[in-house]
């Protein structure tokens, strides 16, 4: 598969100027790509990238854009496996949960001496297992987050223009790998798992213990005869019917109150809500004129979680020198403001450079070897909207 190399770079793609071709991008002189060499002699770990050469080097090997793509695919495929892996592990913990509450039902409704204790205990089991499966539902979801990356911002940025990823893709993928965090929360992934399968398991377990008070070991003839049978030791029957109501209560509460959150990028999830019956009722509420509105070319589920984004402020008596590495290298915009220090009274300019956080190192070693006497500042900045960082408008 053969590329241009505005598409295989990503540090030459995603900071292009939009609506301009990629091949206007390459050839201008600011947008060469970064090639990383570590030499053995301690010199510098940023090389000079110069037009025709690939676009990324480390101790003498050297890739072209076609090597490029063949280990960004060996990648994906790479994650493809991993998110499959921890997928079978989710759907293992269901497994167990089915099991072990039809056991417990067995057992239970098998014989009227057969005490109803065993179903609260089942279901303290089953909750058990839900918390395993949030677990390893937000592991899933770092391994398709990526995925959903490479899907959405390099094979399908192949089949339509403007045949370039957005500009925070590298960037975000980069963290992921470096810094990885999970992409979703875990009252999120416990929310969902529970609409998805385990709010029938506690359907089924508080409707069985009900029928087992009511049928065993004779059919019940007043509420009071099934609370006398709900009784659990010193525990009265009240007691545990109002603690099995506030319990589940608890659980579908959560269930419903978690609903809105779609920070989750593995699964197709429905755009109208996931209870049974909401969809068509939300179809039905829209207006015709969102229906007659243009639709924007955007991916469904596109991982949107924030990148941490830094602004460094280096105060230096060499700002030319730096801000001229700073352009070339790093292919950041910076900013120059005129300062004086107020205790020896010098004459210094202070730069201001948006980046992300993967690009920090970078800024430092950049800033160092300009000028070893710099004073740096890197602070964490709430938001950065612009070419290369967040787009202004939300699309």
């Amino acid at each position: 598969m053969r590329m241009t190399r505005g598409i295989c770079h990503p540090s030459a793609v995603i900071r292009h100027p939009p609506g301009k071709p990629m091949s206007e991008v390459n050839k201008s002189s600011n947008t060469k790509p970064r090639v990383a060499e570590s030499e053995a002699g301690g010199g510098s770990a940023q090389a000079r990238a110069r037009p025709g050469e690939p676009v990324w080097s480390f101790r003498g090997y050297r890739m072209s854009p076609s090597e490029f793509n063949t280990a960004m695919v060996h990648f994906y495929r790479g994650e493809i496996s991993r998110t499959n892996t921890w997928r079978t592990r989710l759907d293992a913990t269901t497994n167990w949960a089915v099991l072990t509450a039809g056991a417990a039902l067995s057992f239970a409704l098998s014989d009227p001496l057969h005490p109803h204790g065993i179903i609260p205990l089942d279901t303290i089991l089953v909750t058990i297992f839900l918390y395993i499966e949030a677990r390893r539902y937000r592991y899933y979801e770092l391994w398709s987050y990526r995925v959903r990356l490479m899907e959405t911002d390099f094979f399908a940025a192949m089949l339509v223009p403007p045949f370039a990823p957005r500009q925070d893709w590298a960037e975000s993928l980069a963290e992921s790998l470096l810094h990885p965090q999970f992409p979703i929360s875990m009252w999120e992934a416990l929310g969902r798992r529970f609409r998805r399968n385990y709010v029938w398991i506690y359907l089924v377990l508080g409707i069985s213990w009900l029928l087992k008070n009511v049928i065993h070991p004779t059919p019940a003839g007043s509420l009071a005869d099934i609370l006398e049978r709900a009784t659990i030791g010193p525990f009265p029957g009240w007691l545990v019917l109002l603690a099995g109501l506030l319990f589940n209560g608890a659980l579908f509460l959560m269930g419903i109150l978690t609903a809105g959150l779609h920070e989750a990028t593995g699964e197709v999830l429905p755009r109208y809500g996931e209870f049974p019956g909401l969809s068509a009722l939300f179809q039905s509420l829209r207006t015709h004129e969102a229906e007659a509105a243009p639709r924007r070319e955007r991916a469904w589920q596109r991982p949107r979680r924030h990148r941490q984004q830094i602004l460094s402020l280096i105060i230096s008596s060499k700002p030319q020198a730096i801000a001229d590495r700073i352009l070339r290298d790093l292919h950041r915009g910076v900013t120059a403001l005129h300062g004086k220090g107020m205790y020896t009274g010098q004459e210094r300019e202070v730069l201001l450079c948006a980046t992300t956080v993967t690009e920090v190192p970078l800024l430092k070693s950049m800033v160092s070897e300009e000028d070893p006497q710099a004073f740096m500042i890197v602070a964490p900045a709430q938001e950065v909207a612009g070419e290369g960082f967040q787009p202004l408008v939300n699309q």
